[in-house]
């Protein structure tokens, strides 16, 4: 069994656990929420330069630990004051460290901010009970990794997160990944450029990918950015942001990353 698919695995029983109907108007009151900061699709069309999403990651089943006794708001609050455009929050316990409380910390901290940047729910969806926990978290978007997923599952979270009034990041790592992707109307499209199946990474996938995305699409470059020189590959590739994680999580001056990322041409 691969690993992506081991995940899913326990996922899919993780979430049984928690799964109750839920309904448009349980998902609806969010969209008529009055939300301070930018959606997150706002967040990453940045009118200069490369816009920077930055992942709050403790572990990975492919770099092992990272920082496992980080504080999420802390490391939110690093992220905030480098100008960071948008927050990848990890909610994965067994594999990435991380929880839902993190999310609600991060937010928490964020509340009320004009400025503050967006948060993704970074997490293996499976069901639109998870689509509300992160509504109810303050989460802006979810994350919808179109390999792992059926065609009417993706179409179930996708219709859940826009009844919140949620944006979608529609994960891909190939072409038909591509194709599924756009025939679900995916507005912001991430190419992750890691293998999940056996996490190795190649930033040539991006450069190969991108240049076909429709001009309304999102373009994000996900995984193996280890330098503002990866950073300029993604861009170059035609990326509108990156989502950066292990690289700004190792570093004390994550606003060295981030400010040579948004002076990006």
């Amino acid at each position: 069994m691969d690993k992506l698919a081991e995940i899913m695995a326990y996922k899919r029983r993780e979430v049984a656990a928690l799964e109750r109907p839920v309904r448009s108007s349980d998902l609806a009151r969010f969209a008529r929420m009055d939300y301070a900061g930018k959606s997150f699709a706002e967040a990453l069309r940045r009118d200069a330069g490369l816009a920077v999403i930055a992942e709050v990651k403790r572990k990975s089943p492919s770099a092992g630990a990272i920082a496992e006794s980080v504080d999420a708001a802390e490391q939110a609050r690093l992220y905030y004051n480098a100008g960071a455009d948008a927050l990848s929050i990890l909610t994965d316990t067994p594999s990435f460290g991380g929880s839902m409380q993190d999310l609600w910390d991060v937010n928490d901290l964020l509340a009320n901010r004009a400025d503050a940047p967006p948060t993704l729910r970074k997490d293996f969806f499976v069901h639109p009970v998870q689509v509300l926990e992160a509504a109810e978290a303050g989460a802006r978007c979810i994350l919808i990794i179109v390999r792992a997923l059926k065609y009417d599952e993706i179409a179930r979270l996708w219709e859940a997160a826009q009844t919140a009034g949620m944006d979608a990041l529609f994960e891909i790592h190939n072409e038909a990944d591509a194709e599924e992707a756009l025939r679900h109307d995916a507005l912001i499209i991430g190419v992750n450029n890691r293998d999940l199946s056996r996490f190795i990474t190649d930033l040539s996938i991006s450069e190969r990918l991108i240049p076909h995305f429709p001009d309304h699409c999102i373009a994000v470059s996900e995984s193996g950015m280890k330098s503002p020189e990866d950073a300029a590959r993604a861009r170059a590739a035609g990326a509108d942001a990156i989502l950066v994680g292990e690289t700004l999580m190792r570093t004390e001056k994550p606003d060295d990353f981030i400010g040579a990322a948004h002076a990006l041409d």
